[in-house]
């Protein structure tokens, strides 16, 4: 970390400059930048709009590009690979030197970083001609970032420093960790401001209009950051808030019942009502700026726009994990035989997959975001093979598990009716029938099929009692189609990842117990 402190001087400047993209095509037509000076940065609304663009990008490519899924579905035991760069969690071994988790780490300080830049210079260089419901946009935004990142880096390395404005920090680059439950504190603090800043806004079919985040986006991710400290009163409060709102609908759902769980990973549908936060992807020309999902995820270069592919699988307890009739293994996962007319291979429209499928020896392929060959269903590519179609961070089907979980709380099972609803909306959006009750075991395995391969799963095993998350782990099969392997986790809390073993050389303070942060 005292690498980017040390450069705090530039940061600003240098992430002004990496973010400051048009709007005039979405998030990364890029002007020249060489006349850009902290000056007139802010001298217009569009301006002012567009300090934020990178946020939803740049700052997440090196998390999202690999790390994302390693940890989120190789370390969880959905996905599978031998692939050394991303093994390394399949097992529930990996290193402080782990190039992944490095750069997870260092993308999501980049975030807190530019997010930082914005809060505590963008007041202070605005002409006073530009709106201030822009100037509350653009903070809003870059609250809503700061506290979504570290909701990420607490979840995985537990106690670290707070910062909120990283030039407090030039000349003693050395900081302490604080307590995880200050960092909770201030990421629903950060929420908070974000849900004051935001506009409201209902999501219409008007995709290009909803990319950005809202007042509702924030409350939806709120409401997790509840959940994960098992406050249900709160969560389901600011739950329901977002769905009493009606600013988003579950696509394929009573409200959209023309549409499928299978487009929501269309890259034409990105920004769809169902979307409630997503990284927003578009090819440039420039590394870093559109997805490798359809890379990474596809069988092979038969459907994607690379020279190779299939370095991610879905794991064997994944593909046995959903129930006869449920829609969304299709859509997740791709087994011999399985016909898709929206993709696009080689040999033309439609993909009707092979006998000997065998990504990783899995026997079997991830579908969820895996476009095909550029289409006009696709997008186009750049040079790296990567395209646009959007990651979510969160979709509104989750906010309704989020908000049954809610109300089950800590008791045994629920029949609630708003429980039930909630609940039974994403099932039967699946094609399964209602049920009567659930239990949490029950919701959490909703939750792993529904969100499998959206980089959630691990955080949901890391937050449930420890014992019960080693027994659901010791039960997966985690070799490939033809060897079975199961491991035995670490003792301990093996889901708070190794601080990279460079940062600790330069802050020795990360290894020491936590402090209290000072919130005045």
């Amino acid at each position: 970390m005292k690498r980017y402190i040390r450069n705090v001087k530039f940061l600003f400047l240098a992430f002004a400059a990496a973010a400051f993209i048009s709007c005039s095509d979405e998030f990364l037509n890029r002007p020249g930048e060489d006349n850009i000076s902290l000056d007139n940065y802010y001298s217009s609304n569009e301006q002012v709009e567009a300090s934020t663009n990178g946020l939803y990008s740049r700052t997440w490519f090196n998390f999202h590009n690999k790390a994302f899924f390693a940890i989120g579905e190789i370390g969880s035991g959905n996905g599978f690979t031998y692939s050394s760069d991303v093994n390394s969690l399949r097992t529930l071994v990996i290193s402080s030197t782990d190039l992944e988790m490095v750069n997870a780490w260092k993308s999501l300080w980049a975030t807190v970083a530019q997010c930082n830049a914005i809060i505590n210079f963008l007041p202070e260089r605005v002409d006073p001609s530009v709106s201030q419901a822009y100037v509350d946009k653009a903070l809003g935004e870059a609250h809503f970032m700061r506290g979504l990142a570290y909701f990420y880096i607490v979840r995985l390395w537990g106690p670290v420093p707070i910062i909120q404005n990283n030039l407090d920090h030039v000349s003693s680059p050395q900081i302490p960790t604080n307590t995880e439950e200050d960092i909770y504190t201030f990421i629903e603090m950060n929420f908070e401001d974000a849900i004051n800043l935001l506009p409201e806004k209902i999501r219409s079919s008007n995709y290009s209009d909803n990319g950005r985040v809202s007042k509702g986006s924030a409350k939806a991710m709120l409401a997790k950051v509840y959940l994960y400290q098992q406050e249900y009163a709160l969560a389901r409060s600011m739950a329901e808030e977002v769905i009493n709102s009606g600013e988003f609908k579950l696509y394929g759902g009573p409200e959209l019942p023309t549409k499928s769980y299978g487009d929501l990973f269309l890259t034409s549908n990105n920004n769809n009502e169902e979307s409630i936060a997503a990284m927003q992807w578009k090819v440039t020309g420039t590394y870093g700026t559109a997805s490798n999902c359809n890379t990474q995820f596809a069988y092979s270069p038969y459907i994607n726009m690379a020279t190779y592919g299939g370095v991610f699988a879905p794991s064997q307890d994944l593909i046995g994990a959903f129930e006869t009739g449920d829609l969304r293994r299709k859509e997740t996962i791709m087994l011999p035989g399985d016909v898709y007319p929206n993709i696009t291979t080689a040999d033309g429209p439609g993909l009707v997959v092979p006998d000997d499928i065998d990504p990783q020896n899995a026997g079997a392929g991830i579908k969820k975001y895996v476009v095909g060959k550029v289409s006009d269903i696709a997008g186009p590519t750049d040079n790296w093979g990567m395209m646009e179609n959007n990651t979510y961070f969160m979709r509104y089907a989750e906010l309704l598990l989020i908000h049954a979980e809610s109300i089950l709380g800590n008791a045994g099972s629920t029949s609630d009716a708003a429980a039930l609803n909630s609940y039974n909306m994403v099932r039967n959006r699946a094609g399964l029938p209602s049920v009567a009750s659930f239990t949490f075991e029950d919701l959490l395995h909703e939750r792993r099929v529904e969100l499998a391969f959206e980089g959630d799963y691990w955080y949901d095993l890391g937050r449930i009692p420890l014992s019960m998350a080693v027994n659901i782990i010791s039960a997966q099969n985690r070799g490939d189609e033809e060897n079975a392997q199961y491991v035995t986790p670490p003792s301990g809390d093996f889901f708070k990842l190794p601080y990279p073993a460079t940062e600790v050389s330069k802050n020795p303070l990360l290894t020491q117990p936590p402090v209290p942060y000072n919130f005045n």
